[in-house]
């Protein structure tokens, strides 16, 4: 049996005991919740990129899956749009979104669940401060990569008017609650497996 505290372990790898097509299910899975919490956006008026919850899926993909994994889930989900899936905010697809104002925030989610993937692995999805800190990186991974998408279209002091600043107050609600389900769900499935074994 696995222990909760060897190192570079994930929660992936106790509900998918290292079976590929489980593991196969959990990236999916993540793809699709990704896609499921693009489609409650809420547009600004004043910016291209819209309010929603999938900074916290992926952020949260990432802790769960690990580096490889939760990278992978968003590569997936990028894949789906890019074949004209409306898997993207308000229901849209395609390539040309992807090039579009908000395309850079989009493939920050691949950057950003690598990042926290790469922290949750080396212990720190195990305590809700740490957990925070990893996805307040991940978070700064998309600002980087959503800001370098919107100087293709703006100037720097409008790319962050447009895309960072109205945004901080909410993503940090998104991270604190999303970090609090880490050390829980840890707890909760550390129990389970004790009992089964």
């Amino acid at each position: 049996m696995k222990t909760l505290v060897r190192g570079r372990t994930v929660l992936s790898d106790f509900t998918a005991e290292g079976a590929w097509l489980s593991r196969s299910l959990i990236v999916v899975s993540f793809s699709v919740l990704v896609a499921l919490s693009a489609q409650w956006a809420i547009p600004l008026p004043f910016t291209p990129v819209p309010i929603t919850a999938q900074t916290a899926v992926v952020l949260l993909g990432g802790m769960v899956l690990g580096r490889r994994l939760g990278a992978l889930a968003m590569l997936l989900y990028l894949g789906e749009g890019a074949i004209g899936w409306p898997v993207f905010a308000g229901g849209r697809s395609g390539l040309a979104h992807l090039a579009g104002p908000t395309g850079g925030y989009l493939l920050g989610f691949v950057l950003a669940a690598y990042v926290t993937g790469t922290f949750a692995e080396r212990g720190w999805d195990r305590r809700w401060v740490t957990a925070v800190g990893a996805m307040v990186i991940g978070q700064v991974a998309i600002y980087l990569t959503g800001l370098l998408g919107l100087l293709r279209f703006v100037s720097p002091e409008r790319a962050l008017m447009l895309g960072v600043w109205p945004f901080l107050p909410g993503d940090l609600l998104k991270i604190l609650l999303a970090a609090g389900l880490l050390p829980l769900a840890r707890r909760v499935l550390g129990r389970s497996i004790r009992r089964t074994f």
